[in-house]
């Protein structure tokens, strides 16, 4: 089983290119799993009633944050198992959480470890289409990644954080572009750097 692990920062449209490589596999018959870190995670602490929603979880102190990725990490891996040599697994995540602390990582090395995904993947795209994105989705509260100066520098950590991660596990690091209107082009990317 082969892991790729997609990032990006929250509007950029991870989870709707990740439906389309969805779409892309089944209609290819090549067997694979999409999970979401989030969820994971989400689930941990609501479990654990440390929080009511999703966008809770980043306001937690920092080593209940550490503690939420290290269990979903090891779930993920227990999930991906049953995949086989053929499957593709892939993440949908962050390479970074922005916090009221500062920047966490979002694949550190003890959790890096554990996954050891062959590509990590930055779903990127223009700012500009990130805040609009942002605006139209109303089921999710980002008020922190709001003007296009956060965007922008939450970008930058996450390239800087995605090969760092990468260093430690002999990972590749792909930029896809998120064309807008179009996510079937950085599906399609992705799947191709996994085949």
């Amino acid at each position: 089983m082969k892991m790729g692990i997609v990032t990006g920062i929250p509007g950029v449209g991870k989870t709707t290119v990740l439906s389309m490589v969805s779409e892309i596999l089944k209609e290819k018959k090549i067997p694979y799993k999409i999970m979401n870190y989030g969820d994971y995670m989400l689930n941990i602490a609501l479990d654990q009633k440390y929080v009511n929603n999703r966008d809770e979880i980043r306001k937690l102190p920092l080593p209940k944050q550490r503690e939420l990725q290290l269990e979903a990490a090891k779930k993920i891996v227990k999930d991906s198992e049953d995949l086989g040599d053929k499957g593709l697994s892939f993440i949908d995540t962050h390479a970074v959480i922005r916090t009221n602390s500062g920047y966490l990582p979002g694949l550190p090395k003890h959790i890096i470890e554990i996954l050891s995904p062959t590509v990590i993947f930055l779903i990127e795209s223009d700012p500009n289409n990130i805040l609009k994105r942002q605006s139209r989705d109303k089921d999710r509260i980002r008020s922190d990644y709001s003007n296009i100066e956060i965007i922008t520098e939450t970008i930058n950590f996450a390239r800087y954080a995605a090969v760092a991660s990468a260093v430690l596990v002999g990972a590749s690091v792909k930029i896809v572009n998120n064309v807008e209107g179009d996510p079937r082009v950085a599906a399609n990317v992705i799947i191709d750097s996994m085949m």
